[in-house]
């Protein structure tokens, strides 16, 4: 059993770190950091989207509540955006991709998991930047102005854009927000409470390590035929 020490309390700037959903997002891509980040001190966390209400995920299966709306968050000091067979038409949402554009003005952070990228990129927040995406994005990506990239995580801190590659790559990204928002000991408590220690039973993980029969059965799985 751990035995939690005392500590003074350290008085911190509150963070607003909100997580745009629409219809057909991947759960994980929004999950993942939200496990992470809401655990940092002084953090909030608000899922949001057009109207307040639940939003299902790409399959159905799953239904996830945004408790505000676009124009209820203007000013957030971090948007995580989520990828998913949705996002497709999410470029096409002007009200998610004008919210972008003003919020991103005043953002300490501004960042994507997975084919979130595209519409940032739609938002046209990457304009002449390398950034990552799903491994299966990379032509949408590049259509959108973006420079893309095969590195897990990208940073553009002076702009203050930060990419993450396909859903699991989401996690890595909000441990390197933790340091960059608070400091790397944060970090490594924030790994550490989640027990972020992967060790998967297959070395499948990248497109470079696939095989034709990987990926028939994954586009016999896929939910998305189109």
């Amino acid at each position: 059993m751990v035995t939690w020490p005392e500590h003074a309390e350290v008085e911190r700037d509150p963070i607003d770190i909100v997580i745009p959903i629409y219809d057909r997002f991947t759960a994980l891509d929004a999950v993942g950091p939200y496990e992470t980040l809401q655990r940092l001190p002084g953090a909030t966390v608000t899922f949001v989207a057009n109207e307040a209400g639940e939003i299902r995920t790409e399959n159905g299966f799953l239904g996830v509540t945004a408790d505000a709306s676009f124009s209820d968050k203007p000013n957030p000091d971090v948007i995580v955006v989520p990828g998913g067979v949705g996002s497709r038409q999410a470029m096409n949402d002007e009200d998610l991709l004008e919210w972008l554009r003003s919020a991103h003005e005043t953002t300490t952070f501004t960042t994507s998991v997975c084919t979130g990228s595209i519409v940032l990129g739609a938002a046209g927040l990457l304009n002449g930047l390398t950034a990552t995406t799903h491994w299966g994005a990379y032509e949408a990506l590049g259509k959108t102005g973006a420079t893309p990239t095969a590195t897990r995580v990208v940073e553009h801190l002076d702009q203050r854009i930060i990419t993450a590659a396909g859903v699991s790559a989401g996690i890595d990204m909000a441990l390197r927000l933790s340091e960059l928002l608070v400091d790397d000991v944060a970090a490594k408590a924030m790994q550490l409470m989640i027990e972020y220690d992967p060790q998967p039973p297959f070395d499948a993980g990248a497109f470079e390590k696939s095989n034709d029969e990987i990926i028939t059965r994954l586009l016999d799985y896929s939910v998305d035929k189109d």
